[in-house]
């Protein structure tokens, strides 16, 4: 549209012959001075001024048709854009990307966290719980350090996977280890009872026998996961946190979910039990099976049981390496293998939670184990029968600096060997 001044939408028509690129600004004195109100300003701010502080106007509040002070849009030409405006370049508006990118994934992780949390409730669902606390009579050592954790592992000779642990059985422990976890969750110790201990076993409530001396392991015989804890509780003075039960057939098929474990072989036994394996000196590939039978055996060696123990923390470490190798965490299928087949071996008392305990232990290697065994003054006779008697002394020192959380200092006064598993 056409106005007074001459131009299309305000624009100045160039004088005849006049050649020149439009930036010359119109003469005031061809109409008179009047403006068409979007004049063109030479040197000013490219821009425009409607009644409003923009950009281009020299004060706010400067409006439209206001003559040489009002709105100024500058001529076509000089590589101007539309209406003769200089082209803006366009920057990345970063602050709205990374808003954008974050709420990404904010969203992505909590998918991701609520599948864990899903997963993990659904392990947790499928453990075997007891209460092995809840009958225990009489004072309970208390606790003395928080954050430092005691998990009481139980390992029994049943080959019954439906055998009720918090019940009286038949079945005896044949490994009974205290597994002290410290109060920075760095370093583990796993103190290993003999099982021909002997020691006091009180009574339960409904149990049929205790309040007697007798081997330790016979406290599971006669009254299940509760008795085992408060005998151990009241010969150790230490507070017993959690307790884990696995038996024979669900240790071998732990080991097998693990694709097996390496152990070294301190010298060539022939197995006792059926299909009467042999076992080579030097280090050697374990299946659940042949894992099961080398740590059972223990009337060819001449410590006996004790050397039965060491074959037991041997397969703890080798487990625990395989575990936590790259190969099993990094392997989504193989970790939920091994986490799946764990939930139906093991008994745990009602408040364990084994995500928790993956997620707290997962960077825990075996390098950061320490093996001991419960002081003792070896073999003896009692009642007739073969027994190991305790060494009151030094195990009471063992077991207040478990209570205190001051095993590292304990060990470093104490040395002692760790197993090999290689």
């Amino acid at each position: 549209m056409a106005n007074s001044s001459g131009g299309v939408y305000g624009r100045p028509r160039k004088p005849n012959g006049d050649d020149g690129d439009g930036a010359t600004p119109p003469e005031g004195s061809r109409d008179g001075g009047r403006t068409s109100g979007r004049a063109s300003v030479s040197g000013g701010r490219s821009g425009s001024s409607r009644g409003s502080y923009r950009s281009g106007s020299s004060r706010p509040g400067e409006g439209r048709g206001s003559g040489a002070g009002g709105s100024a849009r500058p001529p076509a030409g000089g590589g101007g854009g539309t209406y003769g405006q200089p082209k803006r370049k366009v920057q990345p508006r970063w602050g709205r990307i990374a808003l954008v990118l974050g709420g990404l994934g904010l969203v992505l992780a909590l998918l991701i966290g609520g599948g864990v949390w899903l997963y993990g409730v659904n392990l947790n669902s499928k453990l075997q719980k007891t209460d092995p606390f809840s009958s225990i009579v009489g004072d309970r050592p208390l606790k003395t350090v928080d954050g430092a954790m005691n998990i009481l592992l139980v390992g029994s000779d049943s080959r019954d996977p439906d055998t009720d642990m918090s019940q009286a059985s038949s079945w005896r422990a044949d490994t009974i280890v205290i597994v002290h976890v410290s109060a920075d969750h760095q370093h583990a110790y796993l103190v290993s009872i003999p099982r021909d201990l002997y020691v006091y076993i009180p009574k339960t409530p409904g149990a049929q026998y205790g309040d007697t001396y007798a081997k330790i392991n016979a406290s599971f015989a006669w009254g299940g996961l509760p008795m085992a804890v408060q005998t151990v509780e009241n010969y150790s003075g230490v507070r017993i946190d959690h307790v884990v039960s696995i038996d024979f057939g669900g240790l071998k098929e732990v080991v097998d979910a693990l694709g097996g474990v390496d152990m070294k072989v301190d010298r060539t036994i022939k197995s006792i039990h059926k299909p009467f394996r042999t076992f080579e000196k030097g280090n050697r590939h374990f299946n659940g099976a042949e894992a099961l039978d080398y740590v059972r055996q223990r009337k060819q060696f001449p410590d006996g049981d004790f050397a039965r123990m060491r074959h037991q923390q041997a397969l703890l470490k080798a487990m625990l390496d395989k575990a936590t190798s790259a190969g099993v965490m990094a392997n989504p299928g193989k970790l939920n293998a091994f986490l799946q087949t764990l939930t139906k071996a093991v008994t745990v008392d009602k408040d364990f939670a084994l995500t928790d305990m993956v997620l707290q232990f997962r960077s825990m290697s075996s390098d950061k184990l320490t093996f001991l065994t419960s002081p003792n003054l070896g073999s003896a006779m009692r009642d007739g029968e073969s027994v190991v008697v305790s060494d009151k002394t030094k195990a009471l020192a063992l077991y207040d600096a478990m209570a205190k959380d001051k095993l590292d200092a304990y060990v470093k006064a104490n040395a002692t060997s760790s197993p090999s598993a290689s």
